[in-house]
């Protein structure tokens, strides 16, 4: 079944932050002190270097005391940022597609970042007054990868009521998971990830430019799971990021793609992949040297990894410099935690 979208819209933090400002909120923290002279170093050449980011924004507030904020702080923080972002991002959905609150009949929500019960649709249902007999459903432990799972979940939502309006959202508060020590995959991943939240908006019938998705496809390889999640120290959440991930999202990239490119007639034009840091890109580009992934690494330079919205902004991004048409499809992708990847066809039905 293809559904169709009817809206994508993007919603991120209004305090923005260069690499190097990081530096300086990194330099003058009294948890630099706590860490290695190596790890100063890393931190130092990251933030300073070429990293592929340039500017990160973050709703946390104050987030000059980020890293001393206790684990109660930090989920205080998340309560409240992801529902107000993730509000935003729909709210400016529906004003693009036309549609009214009430006429949403299901609302999905994924995100990693923070834990909330009822979850982030609870508290974006309240916000926009939708409906009280509307279905909300929040995924959650699915990493960077998360988004496509999500627009899944909607895919079966339309099967069963091609009627319904469906509304996903994808919503991460990165910067209440910043945790530091002398870990380098810790490191790399406070000095990389940013917060942000993507929605779109789906029916059974076309929108506007006829666009939507389909053939879905997922990898899990459990094998590999420590080598990209969170666990939890202290009650607060600590990233684990392993060396090898960048050619762990290619090779599992390489071999969805394989598969795809057997299930269906037309070709593939562009490939539109979550851009989970410079060499993540990089790898997937030396893998697939036909796909340049333009996109993502715009995404990735003026806002960082956002964890599963940053998918959704690469699309957005995509097409606002170009189309699918009925020649072919772009093929999106994401992948993170698990380890586990993602991905469907988009393109004129």
């Amino acid at each position: 079944m293809t559904m169709f979208l009817q809206a994508l819209a993007t919603a991120l933090p209004p305090d923005v932050f260069t690499q190097a400002e990081c530096w300086e909120i990194v330099r003058n923290s009294p948890v630099l002190q706590r860490l290695s002279r190596r790890t100063q170093l890393i931190l130092r050449a990251i933030l300073k270097g070429d990293s592929g980011v340039r500017t990160r924004r973050f709703a946390v507030p104050e987030i000059e005391g980020v890293f001393d904020l206790t684990a109660d702080q930090l989920n205080a923080a998340f309560r409240t940022a992801a529902p107000r972002l993730a509000g935003r991002a729909l709210s400016s959905a529906l004003a693009q597609a036309g549609i009214s609150v009430d006429e949403i009949d299901a609302l999905l929500v994924c995100t990693c970042t923070g834990y909330l019960c009822p979850g982030v649709s609870s508290y974006v249902a309240e916000q926009l007054g939708l409906r009280t007999d509307v279905f909300l459903q929040d995924l959650v432990g699915l990493g960077c990868g998360a988004a496509i799972p999500t627009l899944r979940a909607a895919q079966a939502v339309l099967a069963a009521n091609p009627e319904a309006v469906v509304a996903c959202i994808a919503v991460e508060i990165c910067s209440a998971a910043f945790y530091l020590d002398d870990d380098p995959g810790v490191i790399i991943s406070a000095c990389l990830f940013s917060d942000g939240a993507a929605a779109t908006i789906w029916r059974g019938t076309p929108g506007p430019g006829g666009w939507g998705c389909h053939s879905f496809d997922t990898l899990h390889l459990p094998a590999d799971r420590d080598r990209l999640r969170f666990e939890q120290r202290d009650g607060k959440l600590r990233n684990l990021l392993d060396p090898a991930v960048p050619q762990l999202a290619a090779a599992a990239v390489s071999r969805l793609l394989a598969g795809a490119r057997t299930k269906a007639a037309r070709p593939i034009q562009q490939i539109i992949a979550h851009p989970g840091g410079r060499d993540v890109i990089n790898a997937l580009e030396a893998a697939l040297p036909e796909y340049p992934l333009g996109a993502s690494r715009r995404i990735l330079r003026e806002f960082g990894n956002m964890s599963s919205p940053s998918v959704l902004f690469a699309l957005a991004e995509a097409l606002a410099n170009g189309q699918p048409d009925a020649s072919g499809d772009w093929w999106l992708v994401s992948f993170g935690a698990g380890f586990s990847a993602h991905a469907c066809r988009f393109g004129v039905a």
